[in-house]
């Protein structure tokens, strides 16, 4: 398909501290991976860039024009920036999608999505109070909250505008500076934001977009004395050793890692209702998704009649450009992605599994330049399987059966992972004790990749630490602190008598 839709894209400069700025860092290229083409090259953040815009966030957090600001009033700049990324919706969704090969169905969502997040926290700030402890003594306790001070966003490739609200939104309505790293792999759409924001006129200084090396921007982010929190999503090797080093520091972070989700199908299912669920959780994004249902586990009764509609109704999908609204599934978002997407597939191939749909690219020649991968499934594998146990991050699905509700739940846990689970059962009492058996942040029950900003978000296992989202989600981002207010007006008895004999000596 031509590329017919032409956007200005952002020019590649970086927004260090408030300011536009040529990075002084390695150069990063942006493609289309629909087809290959470059959608520009710039210079990413370098260490120095880094330490400016943390200076210069650390001058504008520390103002009173920020810092004492009222609740209500620091609301006022997400509902502007909310209605900055409304009003420029179709504009965000094509550098999105320029930037990532989602389709524009996509990215659309995910700008509107990222628009709610803004204006849901704008609310959260105007609506939470802070609290009058039980007095036990003579003092009023009052229990506080304030801004941690500066805060670091580190965000991923797959969902980079969603991604960088879900962060930056409450950590601005909690009344920090924040330094937003997007991944190198998607900076630009990250970039368009950071021009809605100067837009809305929040203080210069209180905002940084840094894409650049992980190793040199983002290790900046993570060992600077004046960084006092860092939230993280992405792959699970670099949040361990980004948890060590906040450890090394007693720094508090939010890590939002991998998955690799079950989904289980029981024989009294809907099973309409649970194959287009399965589809969608597993197949849409191209399975670039963190909570991609990837482990589907389907009761034996039902297990070949359910699994040759589900491959039947898979190779059906349609497999195409992200600009053609009629595409299900669009390509990766790079060509060195599709790789390791394929080496994963090759390697299960040859310890034993059946392609039972897909397993290649596609051979539509109007393709050939995109990284496309068909949508994959493989059968004959065990849960103890390389393929069952890591992370493909593409669009790629196993198969497998199961009994008894003891067994799913055992097969469902016996991973490193645990970010989300889907639950296909008419069966209301037998949801619930899955809901609850199975190590999860999250549980879908007959339907999938559902989300809400105000609903908590979070893994365990492997798959990260604490939650981001709903109203706890502001508190992330600010410290508690307990106010004393003597009730009585007399000296303190210890010493009392002290200060008395002093008073009548003088």
């Amino acid at each position: 398909m031509k590329d017919d839709i032409i956007t200005e894209l952002p020019d590649g400069q970086l927004y260090v501290g408030g300011v536009w700025e040529t990075g002084t860092g390695a150069p990063i290229t942006s493609i289309f991976p629909a087809d290959g083409s470059i959608n520009c090259v710039l210079k990413g953040a370098s260490r120095e860039d880094g330490e400016r815009a943390i200076a210069r966030a650390k001058t504008a957090q520390a103002d009173p024009a920020w810092r004492a600001l009222k609740p209500h009033e620091r609301a006022r700049y997400l509902y502007r920036i909310a209605d900055g990324i409304e009003a420029n919706i179709d504009r965000i969704s094509r550098i999105q999608t320029r930037d990532t090969g989602k389709t524009l169905t996509e990215t659309r969502a995910l700008a509107t999505s990222s628009a709610g997040t803004f204006r849901y926290f704008g609310a959260v700030l105007e609506t939470s109070d802070e609290d009058l402890p039980t007095q036990r003594g003579t003092a009023m306790t009052l229990s506080v909250w304030d801004p941690i001070g500066l805060v670091a966003a580190i965000t991923p490739w797959n969902s980079p505008i969603a991604s960088d609200a879900q962060k930056v939104a409450p950590a601005l309505a909690a009344g920090n500076a924040v330094l937003l790293k997007p991944a190198s792999w998607s900076p630009l759409v990250s970039l368009e934001l950071a021009r809605i924001v100067e837009e809305s006129g929040l203080p210069k200084g209180l905002f940084s977009v840094l894409p650049g090396a992980g190793r040199e921007i983002g290790n900046l982010l993570v060992e600077h004395p004046d960084i006092g929190r860092v939230s993280f999503t992405g792959g699970t090797s670099t949040g361990r050793n980004l948890a060590v080093q906040a450890a090394q520091k007693l720094m508090p972070v939010s890590l939002e890692l991998g998955g690799k989700s079950p989904t289980i199908v029981f024989e009294d299912a809907d099973q309409d209702l649970a194959l287009s669920g399965i589809l969608f959780g597993v197949f849409s994004s191209t399975g670039q998704s963190c909570i991609a249902g990837a482990r589907l586990f389907v009761q034996r009764s039902i297990y070949y009649s359910f699994l040759a509609r589900l491959v039947a109704a898979t190779k059906a999908l349609k497999v195409g450009h992200p600009h053609d609204p009629t595409t299900q599934v669009s390509c990766l978002v790079h060509p060195d992605h599709r790789a390791s997407v394929e080496e994963f597939v090759d390697d299960a191939v040859a310890a034993g599994a059946t392609v039972l749909a897909g397993g290649k690219r596609p051979d539509d020649p109007a393709l050939a330049d995109g990284a496309f991968y068909l949508p994959t499934i493989l059968g004959n594998v065990k849960n103890t399987d390389k393929i069952c146990r890591e992370e493909v991050f593409g669009p790629v699905l196993v198969v497998m059966p199961f009994d008894t509700e003891e067994e799913v739940i055992a097969l469902s846990n016996d991973n490193e992972y645990a970010l989300a689970c889907g639950l296909w059962s008419k069966d209301f009492p037998r949801t619930m004790r899955l809901g609850r058996a199975i190590t999860t942040g999250t549980v879908w029950v007959n339907t999938y990749k559902q989300f809400s900003a105000s609903a908590p978000f979070g893994g365990e296992k492997d798959s990260g630490m604490a939650r981001e989202k709903g109203r706890s989600g502001l508190r992330a981002y600010m410290v508690q602190k307990s106010v004393y207010v003597d009730l009585t007006g007399q000296p303190h008895p210890w010493a009392a008598a002290t200060v008395a004999a002093t008073n009548s000596e003088s």
